[in-house]
């Protein structure tokens, strides 16, 4: 019992270890001989060997099953979501507010609204084609570039008075301010059922009011022909079309409320957990 008790020198713990890593009396390494160590390594090489070509096959397995073009799931997008443009957040959602005569308070929302239009420019779109029909672009076939499908154009231009070619500061220093309305994409979504969906502005609360607005392309349709969209790999070049509102009538120095609906078969906007389905809602407060 004394010896096991015996505290040894830090000298003797060392030897002990090196006899450990290489006795040389019984030739071993790390207490196995060397064809004990050749065997255990050969076993877990062949091992892992294994397993990694389980895991490739799996992959590779997983992979095949999988359409390239469109998700698997995506059935939790049963109507799209609407945005608007300038976005401005508070602490309550989307809140314009600015000075008709001061342009630092309006000078940032007409930048805004200059970047987001620069991918409608006419050079933006060329990769795009003129479509003309008021129908959806259903396409069965790849027939665009490297083996992609088509996208119809949509141009800046067709915003008109909100297009910011004619009035470069959109209407805010007049207190007669264009937002964009953009619908957000879903995989093959056809929206209308055979009619265009439309964009229809009013007073959240107070409907009977009149709110007069011009929208942009005429009537503040969503055109079918933009429709359906087939995802990012099958039309790379495809732009959303876009609604512009321009108001007319805002009353002054006065806190407003305005929801921009998208009417049309299969688009709802009732939605009580999302605010931005089918619609978006702002706060507007046009100060002179």
């Amino acid at each position: 019992m004394s010896a096991l008790n015996e505290k040894k020198t830090c000298s003797e713990r060392m030897e002990n270890f090196r006899r450990f890593v290489w006795n040389p009396e019984t030739k071993l390494f790390m207490g196995r001989t060397l064809i004990n160590w050749v065997w255990i390594s050969l076993y877990y090489l062949a091992f892992y060997m294994v397993m990694s070509g389980l895991f490739a096959l799996s992959i590779y397995s997983s992979m095949r099953t999988v359409n390239p073009y469109e998700p698997v799931c995506q059935d939790q997008l049963k109507s799209p979501g609407v945005t608007l443009r300038p976005d401005v957040y508070g602490d309550r959602g989307l809140q314009i507010y600015y000075n008709v005569s001061d342009n630092k308070t309006w000078g940032g929302l007409v930048t805004t609204l200059r970047t987001f239009l620069t991918a409608y420019t006419p050079a933006a779109q060329r990769p795009n084609i003129n479509c003309t029909s008021n129908t959806y672009f259903i396409q069965d076939t790849f027939d665009g570039p490297n083996k992609t499908k088509l996208s119809c154009k949509f141009t800046s231009d067709m915003l008109q008075n909100c297009s910011g070619i004619t009035d470069p500061t959109f209407g805010f220093p007049e207190g007669k301010p264009c937002f964009i309305i953009k619908m957000n994409r879903i995989i093959k979504f056809l929206p209308g059922n055979g009619t265009a969906p439309r964009v229809d502005c009013t007073y959240v609360g107070d409907e009977a009011r009149q709110l007069e607005v011009d929208y942009y392309p005429v009537n503040g349709t969503f055109n079918l022909h933009y429709f359906p969209y087939y995802g990012k790999k099958s039309q790379p070049s495809y732009s959303n079309p876009l609604v512009a509102v321009k108001f007319l009538n805002i009353t002054r120095n006065v806190e407003l409320r305005i929801v921009c609906k998208i009417i049309g078969a299969g688009i709802t906007f009732d939605n009580v957990h999302d605010p931005y389905e089918g619609k978006v809602e702002f706060k507007l407060k046009i100060e002179d």
